[in-house]
Protein backbone atom coordinates (compact mmCIF):
# COMPACT_ATOMS: atom_id res chain seq x y z
CA UNK A 1 0.00 0.00 0.00
CA UNK A 2 2.86 2.13 0.92
CA UNK A 3 4.85 1.64 -2.66
CA UNK A 4 1.37 2.55 -4.42
CA UNK A 5 1.21 5.60 -2.50
CA UNK A 6 4.47 6.80 -2.98
CA UNK A 7 4.53 5.49 -7.23
CA UNK A 8 1.13 7.84 -7.17
CA UNK A 9 2.43 10.74 -5.33
CA UNK A 10 5.80 10.91 -8.13
CA UNK A 11 3.42 10.62 -11.15
CA UNK A 12 1.65 13.35 -9.72
CA UNK A 13 4.82 15.36 -9.18
CA UNK A 14 5.84 14.59 -12.75
CA UNK A 15 2.83 15.21 -14.84
CA UNK A 16 2.19 18.35 -12.64
CA UNK A 17 5.62 19.39 -13.37
CA UNK A 18 5.27 18.80 -16.99
CA UNK A 19 2.10 20.88 -17.05
CA UNK A 20 3.16 24.05 -15.57
CA UNK A 21 6.54 23.78 -17.98
CA UNK A 22 4.09 23.96 -20.72
CA UNK A 23 2.17 27.00 -19.35
CA UNK A 24 5.53 28.77 -18.83
CA UNK A 25 6.80 29.16 -22.77
CA UNK A 26 8.38 32.19 -22.13
CA UNK A 27 10.04 34.83 -20.12
CA UNK A 28 11.88 38.49 -20.37
CA UNK A 29 14.82 38.25 -19.04
CA UNK A 30 16.30 41.66 -18.48
CA UNK A 31 14.76 45.22 -19.58
CA UNK A 32 17.49 48.23 -20.06
CA UNK A 33 15.98 51.22 -20.45
CA UNK A 34 18.47 54.06 -21.83
CA UNK A 35 18.27 57.60 -23.32
CA UNK A 36 19.32 58.33 -26.81
CA UNK A 37 21.59 61.55 -28.02
CA UNK A 38 20.59 63.22 -31.29
CA UNK A 39 23.61 61.04 -32.73
CA UNK A 40 21.62 57.83 -32.02
CA UNK A 41 24.16 56.99 -29.19
CA UNK A 42 23.27 55.95 -25.41
CA UNK A 43 26.74 55.23 -24.65
CA UNK A 44 29.85 57.13 -26.14
CA UNK A 45 32.32 53.57 -25.12
CA UNK A 46 31.49 49.63 -25.04
CA UNK A 47 32.25 49.98 -21.11
CA UNK A 48 29.41 49.83 -18.34
CA UNK A 49 30.91 52.39 -16.26
CA UNK A 50 30.70 55.11 -19.46
CA UNK A 51 27.01 54.12 -20.24
CA UNK A 52 26.21 54.85 -16.96
CA UNK A 53 27.93 57.96 -17.03
CA UNK A 54 26.87 59.12 -20.11
CA UNK A 55 22.97 58.22 -19.32
CA UNK A 56 23.45 60.36 -16.19
CA UNK A 57 24.92 63.19 -18.68
CA UNK A 58 21.65 62.66 -20.73
CA UNK A 59 19.21 63.04 -17.49
CA UNK A 60 20.90 66.02 -16.63
CA UNK A 61 20.99 67.60 -20.34
CA UNK A 62 17.69 67.57 -21.77
CA UNK A 63 18.45 69.52 -25.18
CA UNK A 64 20.73 66.71 -25.44
CA UNK A 65 18.02 63.93 -26.02
CA UNK A 66 16.18 62.43 -28.86
CA UNK A 67 14.64 59.60 -27.59
CA UNK A 68 14.35 56.57 -25.43
CA UNK A 69 15.81 53.25 -26.14
CA UNK A 70 14.59 49.40 -24.71
CA UNK A 71 16.58 46.79 -25.26
CA UNK A 72 14.97 43.57 -23.81
CA UNK A 73 16.63 40.15 -23.34
CA UNK A 74 13.46 37.19 -23.85
CA UNK A 75 13.51 33.42 -24.75
CA UNK A 76 10.28 32.03 -25.91
CA UNK A 77 9.24 28.08 -27.31
CA UNK A 78 6.73 29.33 -29.02
CA UNK A 79 6.35 29.65 -32.98
CA UNK A 80 3.47 31.70 -33.72
CA UNK A 81 3.29 35.51 -34.24
CA UNK A 82 5.31 36.73 -31.48
CA UNK A 83 5.49 40.43 -31.03
CA UNK A 84 7.46 42.51 -28.07
CA UNK A 85 5.56 45.31 -26.70
CA UNK A 86 6.57 48.32 -24.26
CA UNK A 87 3.83 50.57 -22.72
CA UNK A 88 5.44 53.84 -21.02
CA UNK A 89 4.25 56.26 -18.51
CA UNK A 90 5.92 59.77 -18.82
CA UNK A 91 5.05 62.83 -18.52
CA UNK A 92 5.83 66.94 -18.93
CA UNK A 93 5.72 68.90 -15.79
CA UNK A 94 1.74 68.30 -14.87
CA UNK A 95 1.03 66.75 -17.59
CA UNK A 96 1.03 62.68 -17.07
CA UNK A 97 1.79 60.57 -20.92
CA UNK A 98 1.37 57.24 -21.73
CA UNK A 99 2.66 55.79 -25.11
CA UNK A 100 3.16 52.20 -26.10
CA UNK A 101 5.56 50.42 -29.05
CA UNK A 102 5.63 47.43 -30.33
CA UNK A 103 7.15 44.78 -32.92
CA UNK A 104 7.32 41.54 -34.21
CA UNK A 105 9.77 39.24 -33.19
CA UNK A 106 11.15 36.18 -34.11
CA UNK A 107 11.34 33.40 -31.20
CA UNK A 108 15.50 32.30 -30.86
CA UNK A 109 16.60 28.74 -32.18
CA UNK A 110 18.53 28.08 -28.84
CA UNK A 111 19.18 30.59 -26.62
CA UNK A 112 18.14 33.44 -25.40
CA UNK A 113 17.77 37.06 -27.45
CA UNK A 114 18.03 40.76 -27.29
CA UNK A 115 15.78 43.18 -29.30
CA UNK A 116 15.66 46.76 -29.10
CA UNK A 117 12.49 49.18 -29.59
CA UNK A 118 12.91 52.99 -29.94
CA UNK A 119 11.13 55.92 -29.44
CA UNK A 120 12.06 58.96 -31.38
CA UNK A 121 11.38 62.25 -32.55
CA UNK A 122 8.14 64.27 -32.18
CA UNK A 123 6.67 60.99 -30.59
CA UNK A 124 9.40 61.47 -28.04
CA UNK A 125 9.12 65.27 -27.90
CA UNK A 126 5.73 64.51 -26.86
CA UNK A 127 6.19 61.65 -24.41
CA UNK A 128 8.58 63.85 -21.97
CA UNK A 129 10.35 61.78 -19.25
CA UNK A 130 10.22 58.49 -18.62
CA UNK A 131 8.53 57.27 -15.02
CA UNK A 132 7.76 54.02 -15.18
CA UNK A 133 7.33 50.80 -17.93
CA UNK A 134 6.32 47.63 -18.85
CA UNK A 135 7.33 45.13 -21.31
CA UNK A 136 5.29 42.20 -22.26
CA UNK A 137 5.84 39.22 -24.99
CA UNK A 138 2.42 38.46 -26.75
CA UNK A 139 2.19 35.42 -28.83
CA UNK A 140 -1.16 36.36 -30.72
CA UNK A 141 -3.89 38.04 -27.74
CA UNK A 142 -1.75 35.93 -25.35
CA UNK A 143 0.38 37.52 -22.64
CA UNK A 144 3.62 34.87 -22.65
CA UNK A 145 6.06 36.87 -20.63
CA UNK A 146 5.91 40.01 -18.69
CA UNK A 147 8.54 42.29 -16.75
CA UNK A 148 7.71 46.22 -15.27
CA UNK A 149 8.99 48.99 -13.52
CA UNK A 150 9.15 49.26 -10.07
CA UNK A 151 6.58 52.19 -10.53
CA UNK A 152 3.77 50.32 -12.60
Amino acid sequence: MFRISVILFAASVVLGGQNARAAASGKIVKVLPTLIDREGRHALAPSLYQRDAYQEHLRQSPQLRSGLRFDVQWKARETGALKLRVEMRGGHEQEQTTLVAEQPVKAPRLFRKWSTIEVRGKEYRNFGDLLAWRATLWDGDRIVAEQKSFLW
